[in-house]
C-alpha cells in the first residue's frame, strides 16, 4: 500500500492507494473515532448499484446510514444538499459521528460540505471511485452549484483520511477515465516537466493503460497536487495554479448543462486554449500540434463546441469565482511547469474564442 501525506495549514492527514484499501477503513474508524456513534455514507444512484454492498462488507459489522444522491453534477444542487442534512439530522447524527463519502467528485463536493455545515462540522473520509477524484478528494474543497456558477457555495473542510481502492476504477467507463485523466495531465503541465514527457512518451491508448501505469499516474498527481496545497490551503496565492484550464473549462462545462460534457473533457478545452494564450501572451515555447495530437489520440475534443456563444461563455467566465471585479483571470505558462496569472480583457477573450 502507497501512504501519503497531506499536510494544510488547518490539518494533516494520509491517503491511501491500493486495490482493496477500503477492507482498512472499519479498523481506521474504530481505531481514530473511539467514541464513534453513527457514521453516515453519502454516495449517488450509479455508485451506489457498483460498489456500496463492496463497502458494506468492509464495513461489517458496523451498521452505517446511507444517503444516495443523483447521479454526476446533479448531486450538487440545494435540494439535495438540504435532503442530505435531513437525513442527517432525522438520523441523529452528532459531532462524534462520521460520514464517508463514497463516489466521484460531485458526491466527494457534496458530501464534504455537508460534513463542513452539519453542527458546524463532523470528520469525513473520502472514498474515491474515480481518476478525476485523486484531485477533488485532495485538498479540502467541497461545494455545490448554482445556476449562475459552479461551485459558488462552498467551504475549505479537510477530509481525515483518503482511501484510494484502486479496484473501483477497473468499472469506469471510457468518457470519465478521459475525464480523470485530464486532470493528470494539467498536474504535469503545471509542475513537472519529466512527468509530462513520460506521459506524451507512455501514454498512447486510455483504453489500454496497465493498472500500474494508472497507480503511478495517480500517485504522482496526489503528490503534485499536496505540493500547492501544503503551501497555500484557501487559494490566496499559488493554489491557483491547479485551475490550469479550468476558466474556460467550467464555462464550457456550464453551457453545455452539467452531465451533458464530463469537467475533464471541458477542461481539456480549456487547457489547449490557455496554451495557445500562453504561446502568444507569456513566452511559452511549446510543441502544440504535437500536443493536440496526443489528446486526439487519447479520445479528447481540443476545441470549442461550435454550437456553444463566445459571449455567453466570457459571461459564464466573469462569473467564475477566481475572477476579480469581473476581470477575467487566466492560469497561463511561461514554461511547463511554471504557471502565472494573467488577467485577460473581455475584448482579447473574444477574439481569441473566435480565432480558436
Amino acid at each position: 500500500m502507497t501512504t501519503l501525506d497531506i499536510q494544510t495549514e488547518s490539518k494533516q492527514y494520509q491517503v491511501f492507494v491500493e486495490e482493496g484499501v477500503r477492507n482498512d477503513i472499519r479498523s481506521f474508524l474504530t481505531n481514530h473515532f473511539p467514541a464513534l456513534t453513527r457514521i453516515l455514507i453519502i454516495t449517488d444512484e450509479t455508485v451506489s448499484k457498483l460498489h456500496l454492498e463492496k463497502l458494506l462488507a468492509a464495513l461489517d459489522p458496523l451498521k452505517p446510514l446511507v444517503f444516495t444522491a443523483p447521479g454526476g453534477e446533479n448531486a450538487k444542487t440545494f435540494e439535495v444538499y438540504y435532503d442530505a442534512l435531513s437525513t442527517a439530522l432525522e438520523s441523529r447524527l452528532d459531532r462524534k459521528s462520521v460520514i464517508l463519502s463514497l463516489g466521484g467528485g460531485a458526491v466527494g463536493d457534496l458530501a464534504g460540505f455537508v460534513a463542513a455545515t452539519y453542527m458546524r462540522g463532523i470528520p469525513f473520509i473520502q472514498i474515491p471511485t474515480t481518476i478525476l477524484a485523486h484531485d477533488s478528494a485532495i485538498g479540502g474543497k467541497t461545494a455545490i452549484n448554482h445556476p449562475l456558477g459552479k461551485n459558488m457555495i462552498g467551504a475549505f473542510y479537510q477530509p481525515e483520511a483518503v482511501f484510494y481502492d484502486l479496484d473501483f476504477l477497473k468499472t469506469l467507463p471510457p468518457q470519465e477515465v478521459r475525464s480523470g485523466f485530464a486532470e493528470v495531465i494539467k498536474h504535469a503541465l503545471i509542475f513537472d516537466p519529466d512527468f509530462y514527457d513520460w506521459l506524451h512518451a507512455n501514454i498512447a491508448d486510455l483504453n489500454k493503460i496497465s493498472m500500474e501505469q494508472l497507480s503511478q499516474c495517480l500517485i504522482k498527481g496526489i503528490m503534485i497536487k499536496n505540493e500547492f496545497v501544503s503551501r497555500d490551503e484557501r487559494e490566496q496565492g499559488v493554489r491557483a495554479y491547479l485551475n490550469f484550464g479550468h476558466t474556460l473549462g467550467h464555462a464550457i462545462e456550464a453551457e453545455m448543462g452539467y452531465g451533458n460534457f464530463t469537467h475533464g473533457e471541458s477542461v481539456m478545452i480549456g487547457m489547449v486554449f490557455a496554451l495557445k494564450l500562453s504561446i502568444e501572451r507569456a513566452g511559452l515555447v511549446f510543441k502544440l500540434e504535437e500536443f493536440v495530437d496526443l489528446i486526439t489520440r487519447l479520445g479528447y475534443i481540443s476545441e470549442v463546441p461550435a454550437s456553444l456563444s463566445h459571449e455567453k461563455l466570457l459571461k459564464k467566465m466573469k462569473q467564475d469565482k477566481k475572477s476579480v471585479g469581473e476581470s477575467v483571470r487566466f492560469v497561463l505558462l511561461e514554461k511547463v511547469g511554471e504557471p502565472i496569472v494573467q488577467t485577460i480583457s473581455d475584448s482579447v477573450l473574444l477574439e481569441k474564442l473566435k480565432d480558436y
